[in-house]
């Protein structure tokens, strides 16, 4: 099955901007995260589609490559799910050189050491993790501890991959070119070699405690700031944090996904906060005050006036979540839902059937349904 556009798979034009596009993959990716969706395969898979469209596009070069190539751009290189991998820089190499190298006079391409080979040094690959934190940490900001499983550099062998004492020789295969020629008809194909596989050297005595990579595993303990007002889906990228180089190779990055847990009491919507609160009748009826908790711990009093009806709802300004990396806070809106009494005793059966006797227009909005129905079912009659 073939890929669809990037383009269409964010809803956008080939000319959007880099704005246009962050808004249209935050509001996708919030739709279909993993973590809204649980058990919903689909969504997880749309999820995936969402984000590596956007972390092709969103990269000015890749993006470049991406209008003019299309998704044969990234095949076989680093544009995987995500679009993380330490081969993107070296497969977009050979397609340039494959398609113009021998036009403009190239021998052969890649970044060059001294001795005219390419380079075996080979970016890390990019790391991703997925950090849950509460509403409240989001509201406050935090400071976090997270340990990550990666590669880092070997220190036995300083990230050559060579044993302590010796260095790499040139491919015999490829002469240190990191490219073999080959004659078809009236046409030189031009292939990343085989023996070496493009980094035109050899590691003939393999350093023993990273087997000749130049990085062993281990893991990582880092520290991460969260901003405050950050918001579920939000992506937070350390630079240089991903795994260590091939070879010593530059590490690639280390993004973490955020994502909030479902509150108790309290459900957002940007920055403002909702909250659904339960008052007794009597008090619906003839008014009073109710206390009501904020996100930040504390408690503020809210005048209820007399005759409130279900979903009246109460803005209390600046008591939301704090907008991210600005002054500006959102507000908190308390919508109140009138609680029918139960288990009555009977006492209070009748003073309620007391009340109901005394009743005229108590109720406008039942009596006023219930003349419009009589007069519905007259209709009928006639």
């Amino acid at each position: 099955m073939s890929k669809r556009d990037f383009y269409e798979v964010l809803g956008v034009s080939r000319g959007v901007d880099e704005k246009e596009l962050k808004s249209a993959y935050r509001q996708l990716a919030k739709k279909y995260h993993p973590d809204t969706n649980a058990g919903d395969d689909s969504a997880e898979a749309k999820f995936k589609e969402v984000s590596e469209a956007y972390d092709i596009l969103k990269d000015p070069q890749k993006r470049a490559a991406y209008d003019q190539f299309g998704h044969q751009a990234f095949e076989g290189g680093g544009g995987g799910p995500g679009g993380f991998g330490p081969e993107f820089s070296s497969s977009m190499s050979d397609i340039f050189e494959d398609l113009f190298g021998e036009f403009m006079g190239g021998g052969g391409g890649g970044a060059r050491q001294r001795g005219g080979g390419r380079s075996s040094a080979q970016r890390g690959s990019d790391l991703r993790y997925n950090m849950e934190i509460e509403l409240t940490e989001a509201y406050e900001g935090k400071a976090a501890q997270i340990r990550v499983p990666t590669s880092v550099r070997c220190d036995i062998c300083e990230g050559s991959g060579s044993k302590p004492g010796s260095s790499p020789s040139t491919c015999s295969t490829c002469g240190g070119q990191g490219q073999v020629r080959a004659q078809q008809g009236f046409f030189t194909i031009q292939r990343t070699c085989p023996a070496c596989h493009g980094r035109g050297q050899m590691i003939t005595d393999p350093c023993a405690d990273c087997s000749g990579q130049g990085r062993v595993t281990k893991d990582r303990t880092l520290s991460v700031n969260i901003p405050a007002g950050v918001e579920d889906g939000t992506r937070i990228r350390l630079s240089g944090e991903g795994e260590a180089g091939v070879r010593g190779g530059p590490a690639g990055d280390l993004y973490i996904f955020v994502s909030i847990r479902p509150h108790d009491f309290f459900q957002r919507d940007g920055a403002d906060l909702f909250c659904r609160v339960p008052i007794a009748m009597t008090t619906a009826a003839m008014g009073g005050e109710i206390e009501v908790p904020t996100i930040d711990g504390k408690k503020v009093r809210v005048t209820i006036p007399d005759g409130t009806q279900t979903g009246k709802q109460f803005r209390l300004k600046t008591k939301g979540m704090p907008v991210l990396r600005s002054k500006q806070q959102g507000d908190l809106h308390i919508q109140v839902s009138v609680e029918t009494p139960v288990n009555l005793t009977r006492r209070q059966k009748e003073l309620l059937g007391e009340f109901e006797a005394e009743s005229r227009d108590n109720s406008p909005q039942s009596a006023g349904f219930f003349s419009k129905a009589k007069a519905f079912w007259d209709g009928l009659g006639e």
